[in-house]
């Protein structure tokens, strides 16, 4: 079976092999991938996957009405765990974004029905033969982007827009010869 070539643990292997690319379009999955790619900011995506259930236990299963209400004393607690990055910007980034994504929720209905606008409400699907022909950001990721940042979110820039893009499948960036792209094509 042939897969990306990038998916080579096993921690990769099964969500390139689950999730990866696959649609989403509930509100806290969508939350909980967007506050992780902020977090894997710097990092390697395999460290917020080792680290994910350490977060969801952490940030209350990514919840933004309890997160946007997070105090000094939570952010604290935060800062002492050692089963996250305890990177201040990020955790403050984190709440913040919350806030900002309650606001989007009121304004739109869902977040669902807001961030699917940037690829014209299905998932985009491109035709990549190999890894070096995907790029980092796209014009979509960076209207994402640009918006998000004017509606107040932090460390979300277009490359971070993209890598969301990818994960919750607003673009299918498997390869054309991974088992998944055609699984992923017909969602």
């Amino acid at each position: 079976m042939k897969r990306c070539p990038w998916a080579k643990t096993e921690l990769y292997i099964d969500y390139h092999d689950k999730e990866w690319g696959v649609p989403v379009h509930d509100d806290r999955i969508l939350f909980e991938f967007l506050i992780l790619e902020g977090m894997q900011a710097g990092l390697s995506w395999e460290t917020i996957l080792k680290k994910r259930d350490n977060y969801r236990v952490a940030f209350d299963h990514f919840d933004p009405r309890i997160i946007a209400e997070y105090n000094t004393d939570k952010v604290n607690e935060l800062l002492a765990n050692p089963g996250i990055i305890r990177n201040r910007l990020k955790i403050m980034a984190a709440i913040q974004n919350a806030k900002s994504f309650l606001a989007v929720q009121r304004e739109f209905n869902s977040f669902d029905a807001y961030i699917w606008r940037f690829v014209n409400g299905k998932p985009k699907q491109n035709s990549w033969k190999m890894l070096k022909e995907i790029p980092a950001q796209t014009p979509e990721s960076e209207a994402l982007s640009k918006d998000l940042i004017r509606r107040g979110f932090k460390f979300i820039g277009s490359t971070i827009c993209y890598a969301f893009m990818q994960a919750v499948g607003m673009v299918n960036d498997h390869l054309v010869d991974c088992f998944r792209y055609a699984e992923i094509s017909r969602l």
